[in-house]
């Protein structure tokens, strides 16, 4: 493995130890091997080194919520409840790389780019939430309905992901998700 990889290989492995803002040159050249001069030949800084894998960790996030919301599961509370439990065995199996979803909202403050990945990823998300829990075709449904529903249910899910992130002995299970949400209709 060359220096180019395994700096990526520690900037993944720091943003998930470690996050975004406690992530040091010196902790990318203790956990890659490398020298400080090979993070500027291979990205030019820290911060584009941090920002690309941010990317990555970002879709890694996207792959494994849009596979917890996906699903055959049948509309209506039912199939929810399937939805929202694998949602949250999904925050309590990957913390790290939820942690680091919430941290680069963070980062997106003084990073235009960090912030435009971060809203095109929430727009995706609202999307297929709205698919996913509202039933609607994103394709062919009323734009604002589904960005209403898709943001509803994004708003839950952020809401949710901080409960069990900060709280998980007191975070609401899928069941209770779900009967909180049918009780607001």
């Amino acid at each position: 493995m060359g220096n180019r990889d395994k700096l990526l290989q520690a900037a993944r492995d720091c943003l998930l130890s470690l996050g975004y803002a406690n992530t040091t040159v010196r902790e990318l050249v203790k956990a890659s091997g490398a020298n400080q001069a090979s993070i500027n030949y291979h990205f030019g800084s820290k911060e584009r080194l941090l920002t690309d894998t941010l990317h990555d960790l970002n879709r890694e996030w996207g792959d494994i919520l849009f596979a917890a919301i996906g699903g055959d599961d049948p509309p209506g509370p039912a199939g929810n409840e399937a939805r929202w439990d694998r949602i949250v065995t999904s925050i309590r199996n990957n913390r790290a790389l939820w942690y680091v979803n919430f941290e680069s909202v963070s980062a997106a403050r003084d990073d235009e780019e960090i912030q435009a990945m971060i809203a095109s990823g929430q727009r995706t998300a609202r999307r297929s939430l709205a698919h996913a829990f509202g039933g609607l075709d994103p394709d062919t449904a009323d734009p604002e309905t589904v960005e209403a529903v898709g943001s509803h249910y994004f708003a839950l899910l952020v809401g949710v992901a901080s409960q069990w992130l900060a709280d998980p002995d007191n975070a609401p299970d899928a069941a209770r998700i779900v009967a909180a949400d049918t009780r607001t209709r």
